[in-house]
């Protein structure tokens, strides 16, 4: 379906030069948590309330994989879902295939899931998804006693074969993933006995955030976390955070932009996600939390930031992995610091949605920034800057993060190929509108 509505219209972006950041906004819920509560909430006894779920294609695909398992799910409505429980043995074997979208995290995820269910279920994806590899978590599987049958390569569609008895393993990683170790999680809770995941460096921990948030004990040892199979879940209510990688363009926008005073509210500020915080922070950025609370074990708080002159720092690498996703806005920040920022070490750019050294690098190039371009990072100069064509490679995240960069250019930034914002940041544009960006969106019939 995703296929046919992405070839059907090129959209484009006509960020006019200028304009303003002042307001207050809430921007879309975080995605991976939305998988999640869906997940998670469908498992429960009881009725779980979620508000704040993020309405993109990624997260509504995981939602209707479990209506297609019998799950009863009201919504969404303005980002509120209801979700009636069916417990830990109720899901119902689905008429078809589970089609997944462009969801790597929700085929990753289901993976664990399905394993550990009495009957056989098959999952797809979109031409995208059908590339990426699935041995990380099929060969882990394996080893916990579940059938799982790849493509080629390890690659989707997964066919796994229901009603095999999972053990408990202790696993290694080989890579940082926090998609490896969440499937791992929930397959667990169907094992018997105890699994451990143990990780070569930290990563995201919403997985075990949210077991613990619906009464599921996951417990850490140092780097290793740990599930005992046989245990329930509780339905509750969760409110999710807005997406912190959302947030990061009004981030930039507000610290570039002369006279603005923007509030985001409600932003999810999980420690394995704050590089964008402490590395603006670093450059001399106006940034105040307050509200600081926690909301179905996840950390949240709105965050004040005004203007202040940002200068050009060495990142630190110890903030690569807790910002990798927000390196493309941050590189627009880097455009508008006084004197050269430099990141090093974060070599995994190269193999997101686009090359995002390279498709920065390019755009940079194309509205007059200095920069020079290594094999696992980049230098950026910052200074003033011209209007220009951007190709932003179907990628959301180099789209808006030129978007946020004519507030502060000598001209207008057109940005080629913006369709994918719709799928991660569906109001990207009525929000940019609201705190004073001027964003015209320009529908192409191919």
């Amino acid at each position: 379906m995703s296929e046919q509505t992405m070839t059907q219209h090129n959209v484009r972006y006509l960020a006019h030069q200028g304009g303003s950041v002042r307001g207050r906004i809430r921007v879309p819920g975080d995605k991976s948590m939305s998988h999640r509560s869906i997940m998670l909430g469908a498992l429960a006894e009881g009725v779980t309330e979620v508000d704040g779920f993020l309405e993109g294609e990624d997260s509504l695909a995981t939602l209707k994989a479990f209506r297609a398992m019998g799950v009863q799910i009201e919504g969404p409505d303005n980002g509120h879902v209801t979700i009636h429980g069916v417990g830990m043995h109720g899901l119902k074997a689905p008429q078809g295939d589970l089609y997944l979208g462009n969801a790597g995290t929700g085929m990753r995820l289901f993976s664990g899931l399905m394993a550990g269910q009495a009957f056989d279920s098959t999952l797809t994806g979109d031409a995208s998804l059908s590339k990426r590899p699935m041995n990380r978590v099929a060969d882990p599987l394996r080893l916990m006693g579940a059938r799982i049958d790849t493509a080629d390569k390890g690659r989707p569609p997964l066919h796994i074969h229901g009603g095999q008895p999972l053990k408990g393993i202790s696993y290694d990683m080989p890579m940082a993933s926090a998609q490896v170790k969440s499937c791992l999680l929930l397959a667990g809770m169907y094992a018997e006995g105890e699994t451990r995941v143990t990780e070569p460096a930290p990563t995201r921990d919403h997985t075990e955030r949210m077991l613990n948030g619906f009464g599921y004990e996951v417990r850490r040892e140092g780097a290793t976390a740990i599930i005992q199979g046989g245990g329930r879940l509780t339905a509750g209510v969760i409110d999710v955070p807005a997406d912190i990688s959302s947030a990061a363009f009004f981030l930039v926008a507000a610290s570039i932009t002369p006279g603005a005073d923007l509030v985001l509210e409600h932003v999810g500020i999980n420690p394995t996600r704050v590089g964008i915080i402490n590395i603006l922070k670093a450059m001399g950025a106006d940034l105040t939390l307050s509200n600081e609370r926690e909301v179905g074990g996840e950390p949240v708080a709105d965050i004040h930031v005004r203007y202040a002159p940002l200068k050009g720092i060495d990142i630190d690498d110890e903030q690569v992995p807790l910002a990798i996703d927000e390196f493309p806005v941050l590189f627009i920040a880097a455009a508008n610091a006084e004197g050269t920022t430099r990141l090093r070490n974060a070599a995994e750019l190269r193999v997101k949605e686009s090359d995002r050294i390279q498709a920065m690098a390019d755009g940079l190039a194309a509205i007059g920034v200095e920069h020079t371009v290594y094999d696992d990072g980049i230098d950026v100069v910052g200074g003033t800057y011209h209007g220009g064509r951007i190709d932003s490679h179907g990628d959301h995240r180099i789209a808006m993060a030129f978007a946020v960069a004519a507030l502060c250019a000598e001209g207008d930034i057109d940005i080629l190929d913006c369709a994918n914002v719709a799928t991660s940041f569906p109001n990207f544009k009525a929000l940019a509108d609201t705190v004073g960006m001027r964003l015209d969106v320009i529908e192409e019939t191919a």
